[in-house]
C-alpha cells in the first residue's frame, strides 16, 4: 500500500514536484530534460517508491484531474493565441510552417509504417501516431490533447516513452536547424546581409519575449474569470459532444479557445500562460504516477520501435521542409525557424533565431508555433483517424 492514500496528502506530493522540477531545471542537466519531462520523472519515481498511488490503485484525484484539469489547461494556453497577429509573422514564414505541417502528416504515416503500427506499439498506434502529428505541428498542448482524447494517458509507459522521445529529438533538431542554414547558405547563399542597430535588436526581443513571458501579475477577478471561462468552456464542449457524439470533446474546447481567443477582452486578460502551464505540470505529474519504471526499463522493444518512428517522422519531414523551400528559394533561416516551430514550438524559435543572429525572425517564428498550437490538434485528430482506419498499415 503507498505511504500516502489520502486525496489531500497526494496533492501536496504533486505539488512538491512540481516544484522540485521547476528548481532542478535550473541546473545544466535537468535543463536539457526540461520541466515537462522532470515532472514526469520525479513522480514515477515517488509512485514506484510506493509513496502514492500508482496506476493500480489510483485515486479518485487522478481521474478528476485527467477530465477536468488536462482539458481546461489546454483550453487556457488555446487563449493566448491571437491569429491576427499571424500577418507580423510574414508570408514566407507562414508559408514555411504550412511546408513542415505537410512534412510532419506525411512523416507520421511513413514512420508507423516502417514500425508497422499495431506490431510496433500495439492497439493504441494510431493514437501515438496523432500525437506525434499534433506535437511536431505545434507543441506539447498538442500532443496532450490528442493523449486525452484517446485515453493514451492512462498508458503511464508508452505516453512516458512517447514524451522522453519527443524531447530529445526536439533537443537534437535545435542542433540541426542552427547547423543547416550556416552550412546551406555555404553553397546555395540565400540569406541577405542585415545590420540592425543595437535599438531594433533590443525591440525585436522586446516583443518577441512579451510574447512566450509566464511571469504575469495576476488579480482575484483574472482569477475568476479564468476559471470561469475554463469550466464553461469544457461544459460546452461536453454538451456538443452529447448532442453530435460525431465531434470529439477536445475538438470542440479547441474550437472554443480559438474562437474565444480573438476577443480583445480575453487577449487582455492576465495570468493565461502561467495558470495554463501550472494545470499542464499537474497533469503530466499525474502521467507519471502511471508509469511502472521497472516496466519501462525493461521494454527494449518500445523503446526501439519509438526512436525508429520517430527518425523515420523527422527524416521525411526535413526533407519535404528543406527541399520544397529549396525550390522556392526560400531563405534557409526562414526554413528553419518554420521547421523548428513545427518541432519544437515557440519558446525553441526564440533561443534558435538569437543563435542565428536573426533578431528580424524572433517574432515571426515565435508567432508560427502560435499557429502550430492552433492547429495541431486538428492535424493530430485527423492522422489518428486515418491510421485507425488505414488498411495498408494494418493489413
Amino acid at each position: 500500500m503507498p505511504l500516502f492514500q489520502d486525496s489531500l496528502a497526494i496533492l501536496a506530493v504533486l505539488m512538491g514536484n512540481i516544484i522540485v522540477a521547476d528548481l532542478l531545471t535550473r541546473l545544466p542537466v535537468f535543463r536539457q530534460l526540461g520541466t515537462s519531462l522532470t515532472v514526469i520523472i520525479l513522480t514515477a519515481v515517488t509512485a514506484n517508491l510506493g509513496l502514492i498511488p500508482t496506476s493500480t490503485n489510483a485515486p479518485p484525484l487522478y481521474d478528476g484531474i485527467f477530465t477536468y484539469l488536462a482539458p481546461i489547461s489546454i483550453f487556457f494556453l488555446l487563449l493566448t493565441v491571437n491569429l491576427r497577429s499571424l500577418r507580423q509573422a510574414g508570408s514566407p514564414m507562414v508559408l514555411n510552417f504550412f511546408i513542415g505541417v505537410a512534412g510532419t502528416m506525411l512523416g507520421v504515416l511513413a514512420g508507423m509504417w516502417a514500425v508497422a503500427g499495431p506490431k510496433g506499439f500495439g492497439e493504441l498506434y494510431y493514437a501515438l501516431g496523432g500525437m506525434f502529428a499534433g506535437t511536431y505541428t505545434g507543441g506539447s498542448s498538442n500532443l496532450n490533447a490528442i493523449a486525452l482524447h484517446y485515453g493514451v494517458n492512462k498508458s503511464g509507459n508508452l505516453y512516458a516513452a512517447a514524451i522522453a522521445t519527443d524531447n530529445i529529438v526536439t533537443a537534437l533538431w535545435m542542433g540541426v536547424t542552427l547547423l543547416l542554414p550556416q552550412l546551406l547558405n555555404k553553397y546555395f547563399p540565400r540569406q541577405l546581409n542585415y545590420n540592425w542597430t543595437a535599438a531594433e535588436k533590443e525591440t525585436f526581443e522586446a516583443e518577441a519575449n512579451a510574447q512566450i513571458s509566464d511571469i504575469e501579475t495576476i488579480s482575484p477577478t483574472d482569477l475568476a474569470m479564468l476559471i470561469g471561462l475554463g469550466v464553461l468552456g469544457l461544459f460546452v464542449a461536453q454538451q456538443i459532444a452529447v448532442w453530435i457524439p460525431a465531434i470529439p470533446k477536445i475538438l470542440s474546447l479547441t474550437t472554443i479557445a480559438l474562437l474565444l481567443a480573438q476577443w480583445s477582452p480575453i487577449q487582455k486578460l492576465k495570468g493565461v500562460r502561467v495558470v495554463g502551464i501550472f494545470c499542464i505540470y499537474l497533469f503530466l505529474a499525474v502521467i507519471g504516477a502511471y508509469c511502472d519504471i521497472a516496466a519501462l526499463l525493461k521494454d527494449g522493444h518500445l523503446a526501439l520501435m519509438m526512436l525508429l518512428f520517430v527518425s523515420v517522422l523527422v527524416l521525411v519531414h526535413s526533407l519535404i521542409q528543406f527541399g520544397i523551400g529549396a525550390l522556392l528559394k526560400q531563405d534557409w533561416a526562414v526554413i528553419s525557424v518554420a521547421s523548428q516551430a513545427n518541432l519544437g514550438g515557440s519558446a525553441s524559435c526564440l533561443a534558435l533565431t538569437k543563435s542565428l543572429n536573426r533578431p528580424d525572425l524572433h517574432l515571426p517564428g515565435i508567432l508560427a508555433g502560435a499557429l502550430g498550437n492552433a492547429v495541431g490538434t486538428y492535424c493530430g485528430l485527423l492522422v489518428a483517424e486515418y491510421l485507425r482506419v488505414a488498411s495498408w498499415l494494418v493489413g
